[in-house]
């Protein structure tokens, strides 16, 4: 089969992927009557949930240094348990507001318009990043090695992003919280 019929193929089955992977978050948070009080209290799972981000951005930062140190193997398995790590936030991410509902950021001011924008960034680039993710790791897995790096230089920035944001929205919402 040739090349452009395979990437078509492909990214045919990563938009369907990324968006059944997609949809419970679209239910979770716009679709879903979240006036119930919740069921369980999960409160502990925000904490849980950035823990994730951060081993994730961990792996992806030591991934990076392995492969510049030209330790693929070391790389792969780092690479692995980020992916891992990722999705192990989206579950809990998914868990904690089908049963608590949306957070609202209670903070006032200039510090609310730099909360919401930090969330709309990491939001979107956070969509973006599943199919770019998905490729990415198929073309590894595939052995094009060549293609796998030209989409990783793209695709590690915005994952980091995504990882690191996700702290840094979950402390804003603690200290507006808590201070």
């Amino acid at each position: 089969m040739p090349q452009k019929s395979q990437d078509a193929t492909l990214y045919a089955a990563v938009l369907l992927l990324s968006a059944v992977a997609l949809a419970p978050l679209v239910y979770v948070l716009y679709l879903k009557d979240g006036s119930a009080p919740p069921a369980r209290d999960l409160s502990f799972m925000p904490a849980v949930n950035a823990t994730f981000n951060g081993v994730a951005a961990a792996c992806q930062l030591g991934g990076y240094l392995a492969i510049r140190a030209k330790r693929r193997e070391l790389h792969q398995r780092l690479m692995l348990a980020a992916v891992a790590s990722s999705a192990l936030f989206f579950v809990g991410y998914l868990v904690y507001h089908y049963v608590h509902g949306d957070t609202k950021y209670p903070g006032t001011g200039a510090i609310r318009g730099v909360y919401l924008a930090i969330l709309a960034s990491h939001v979107i680039l956070s969509i973006a990043l599943v199919p770019m993710l998905l490729v990415s790791l198929y073309r590894a897995l595939k052995g094009t090695f060549d293609r796998h790096k030209a989409l990783a230089r793209v695709t590690l920035p915005v994952w980091l992003y995504v990882s690191v944001t996700g702290i840094l929205v979950f402390w804003m919402l603690r200290a507006a919280t808590v201070g």
